[in-house]
């Protein structure tokens, strides 16, 4: 019965999720090599797009201007409120 169990869990579907490791040293060196590589181009993608990003918002704050001061763009207003202070509360 456990022999079947074990010949159940390792035919099909569940092979694509666990994959064995090659057993020849030189292909286990070139799949080494292969993801090294993948990572370091995933890594300059990463850099390349956030310096772009950040490029992108430099220009977009320079091509903008300065903009009026919040008062000022109210036509001189003032706006009138009443506040009060709030204590802490005591902790017991």
């Amino acid at each position: 019965m456990q022999n079947m169990l074990l010949r159940w869990r390792t035919t099909g579907f569940n092979a694509v999720f666990e994959p064995r490791k090659p057993r020849h040293p030189l292909t286990r060196v070139l799949f080494g090599l292969v993801g090294i590589a993948l990572l370091a181009v995933l890594l300059v993608f990463g850099v390349v797009i956030g310096a772009a990003m950040l490029v992108a918002g430099l220009a977009i704050r320079m091509l903008a201007g300065r903009k009026a001061p919040a008062a000022a763009a109210g036509g001189g207003a003032v706006l009138d409120g009443d506040y009060r202070v709030v204590d802490k509360p005591l902790l017991r």
